[in-house]
């Protein structure tokens, strides 16, 4: 029953992962494929690279990268066709340019806006305790001068 569990769960984690390996005559193209797939992102799984994916659409994106560096087309050619084709979202790292900045910038922005947060929080939590004993402070004093007070009207009964 073990060995069963094994195996079943063996063949579980080996099917789990993309198998789509192709060979190109040339190792040039065969690295520019690699490159390209891992570069390229799987619009259904939106966080995979199509080389990573199983999802069928990746599938067809591996072999249209394949045949098209088959037909002898350059690697801008290709991510040229699949921006125009599928958008800038199909790029891992986009261009940076009047549609994509926003992926640029909003983490910075949110980074900025979080520190200053934090900042400003900080810097209202030091003040309050600062006001805190200060009025802790006047609070004593008043005390002491009232123990006095009483003191110089009731005069010294030594």
């Amino acid at each position: 029953m073990k060995r069963f569990l094994f195996i079943f769960l063996l063949l579980l984690s080996c099917s789990s992962y993309a198998l789509d390996y192709r060979q190109l005559p040339d190792p040039k193209q065969q690295e520019t494929y690699e490159t390209l797939t891992k570069e390229l992102r799987c619009l259904v799984c939106q966080n995979q690279t199509i080389a990573d994916s199983n999802a069928d659409l990746a599938a067809d994106l591996r072999r249209q990268v394949y045949e098209m560096l088959l037909q002898g087309k350059s690697r801008q050619e290709i991510v040229q066709f699949m921006t125009d084709r599928y958008g800038d979202f199909v790029l891992y790292k986009p261009a940076f340019k009047g549609k994509t900045s926003i992926l640029w910038i909003a983490p910075v922005i949110f980074l900025l806006t979080g520190l200053i947060t934090v900042f400003l929080f900080i810097r209202r939590k030091k003040a309050a305790a600062n006001l805190r004993s200060q009025t802790g402070a006047l609070e004593t004093d008043a005390e002491k001068q009232k123990k006095i007070r009483s003191l110089l009207e009731k005069g010294d009964p030594s």
